[in-house]
């Protein structure tokens, strides 16, 4: 999905419009798969439901807002606090228990995504060690990044609560029918016409998007909240690969060292699992 939102944005696609072409596409798939089940379309607790939308489009926002004032490694790294959120909102919130093997895999993530952003990595465009040290950041940006992750935490956690109760399919309807009234009016004021490749691109963001989505929100019904979110960092791991081999963006040292410590972390994971 990444792939996409980035080759989608290289042939002059506004962010905004970008995330309403997907929530358009993913509600009608999940219009569909609703339908498919037999199960109440607007599900059983609205309340809840339409709070996991705002909290999602919210964090989207806040996210984008962060990775256009500032270097993306920062922004990535930022970013990637939301399973610590998530963890620390499981216990709190789920009274959900913290193993230590999550402990660990939190803290060999954490340490693998500084090593894979925070250091030269891929190409010209990110910034070298030295000049992070000497880059003053915005605090809006920064405090916004922030917020953006522990709002994607939070989603976490309202969707974990959400699962007892709902099928994927309904939470999963419920982000693109609260995000789509939201981005709309952005989309009119700033709309881009995008030639048929780009139309396909945009397709795919939101077919992908649908698919990640079903999957995690099957996930969080199976497991706890905290231990679901850690998993999330191995998408560095795949963003690397179809990096290489569709966006011939070559991994560095730092790259392959980072990606090795996230794997570490997921398999410590799921050891204490099996």
């Amino acid at each position: 999905m990444s792939m996409f939102v980035k080759l989608s944005a290289a042939r002059g696609i506004p962010v905004i419009e970008i995330v309403a072409a997907r929530a358009i596409i993913s509600v009608v798939l999940s219009y569909l798969m609703v339908r498919r089940i037999k199960t109440p379309l607007f599900g059983h607790n609205k309340k809840l439901l339409i709070a996991r939308g705002l909290v999602g489009t919210m964090a989207l926002s806040m996210v984008y807002y962060s990775i256009t004032q500032l270097p993306l490694a920062v922004a990535t790294v930022i970013q990637f606090l939301n399973p610590v959120f998530a963890a620390l909102l499981g216990l709190w919130l789920l009274k959900e228990y913290i193993r230590a093997s999550l402990i660990w895999c939190i803290a060999l993530s954490l340490i693998g995504v500084s090593i894979m952003t925070l250091a030269p990595s891929l190409g010209s465009s990110v910034l070298n060690a030295q000049a992070l040290e000497s880059a003053q950041f915005p605090p809006v940006a920064v405090a916004m990044g922030l917020g953006g992750a522990f709002l994607s935490g939070l989603a976490y956690i309202v969707v974990r609560k959400l699962s007892l109760t709902e099928e994927p399919a309904v939470i999963v309807f419920y982000f693109p029918l609260v995000a789509l009234p939201i981005a709309l009016p952005f989309v009119i004021i700033d709309f881009v016409m995008p030639d048929a490749l780009t139309l396909v691109y945009l397709g795919l963001v939101g077919c992908f998007t649908q698919v990640g989505q079903i999957y995690i929100t099957k996930a969080m019904k199976l497991e706890n909240a905290g231990k679901v979110a850690a998993y999330g960092y191995t998408q560095i791991v795949f963003a690397t690969l179809l990096g290489v081999f569709f966006l011939t963006e070559i991994p560095t040292v730092h790259t392959l060292i980072g990606t090795g410590l996230i794997i570490v972390g997921a398999f410590i994971n799921m050891k204490s699992k099996s």
